[in-house]
């Protein structure tokens, strides 16, 4: 099976291209090396994906139709796993137009181009956050999803909207992905694990927006991973929406524990202002996912938070590139 998987350098991203290349899959990854933060890590993220003859790498933007139209008329693909974006709640914030444009736009080009060359398979990467301030937990993916707080939700919805257009217009088969917090090595630095264990090393406080007692559901990196390989068995899809979680939603606080524990050390805590487009709480259902396809996730929180540590302090990480 040939998969083109958009976003490859990403944290997500390298990890499941070297899971594809071990199931024994040819693969595509796309990647504009965006610099929302360094491009070495990303390149460093795709160390293993290069060694391997089966996985060709595209440098370039998912917003490019002819670059998009070249990869689909070189070689047929058979499965599209969509996680390019434009990330962060924040930064949506004080950048709408672009997420917007990354977001929508870029997710509207693939189609497209999938349309126009025939490739009929997308899993398409929604977020958790598309499901707002709402009290009801768990999130379940009947959910009304009319209310996002922050463009990057509003363009992760409109993502799911466009792909169900497009399975209807043209009969692609789509899975869409809403990932819960995702974590482990390879993190972005901008998440709050890698940037707490960041500044744990520098001896510098770890500010905590609001007091502390936000929720979140973790999900580790390899246990989405593993979801997704799973659903690919699947025969067809149709139009379906997966919540791929933990499970397990932990405070903010208990996150900072949990990483006291990995790391061994005592971490001061600065509380600040809750900021403007954070939910209260994630929480995910994901019996929808083990019904279909026996999505179980596997590791929890300490496990997890241990296993991003060793990484974090690995001979093989270059903290240089991490820097505060």
């Amino acid at each position: 099976m040939t998969i083109l998987v958009t976003g490859a350098a990403g944290f997500i991203g390298s990890h499941l291209c070297e899971a594809l290349l071990n199931d024994g899959h040819r693969v595509i990854g796309l990647d504009n090396f965006d610099p929302f933060y360094d491009p070495a890590i990303k390149w460093d993220n795709l160390a293993r994906a290069l060694q391997q003859q089966t996985f060709k790498l595209v440098e370039g933007d998912i917003r490019d139709r002819s670059l998009l139209r070249q990869i689909f008329t070189q070689q047929p693909v058979d499965v599209v796993i969509h996680l390019a974006a434009k990330a962060g709640v924040r930064p949506s914030i004080l950048q709408p137009g672009e997420y917007l444009d990354v977001n929508v736009n870029g997710t509207l080009q693939l189609l497209e181009a999938m349309a126009e060359a025939r490739t009929n398979r997308l899993l398409f990467a929604s977020s958790s956050s598309v499901y707002g301030n709402q009290a009801k937990t768990p999130f379940s993916e009947s959910d009304d999803v009319s209310h996002p707080i922050s463009p990057y939700a509003a363009s992760k919805r409109a993502g799911e909207l466009l792909a169900h257009t497009y399975h209807h217009l043209y009969g692609l088969d789509v899975a869409c992905l809403r990932l819960f917090t995702v974590y482990g090595p390879r993190q972005r630095p901008d998440l709050a694990i890698h940037k707490f264990a960041q500044l744990a090393l520098h001896n510098k406080p770890i500010p905590l927006y609001g007091d502390g007692k936000t929720r979140r559901d973790y999900s580790y990196v390899g246990d989405i991973v593993q979801g997704i390989r799973q659903l690919l068995e699947l025969p067809a899809w149709g139009y379906e929406i997966f919540n791929l979680g933990g499970g397990k939603p932990v405070t903010l606080l208990d996150l900072v524990r949990a990483l006291e524990n990995a790391l061994e050390q005592p971490l001061e805590v600065h509380f600040l202002q809750k900021q403007a487009g954070d939910v209260e709480q994630t929480f995910a259902d994901v019996r929808k996912a083990f019904q279909h396809f026996g999505y179980q996730p596997k590791v929890n929180l300490a496990e997890g938070v241990k296993a991003f540590t060793e990484w974090f302090y690995s001979k093989e990480y270059n903290s240089s590139m991490y820097s505060l």
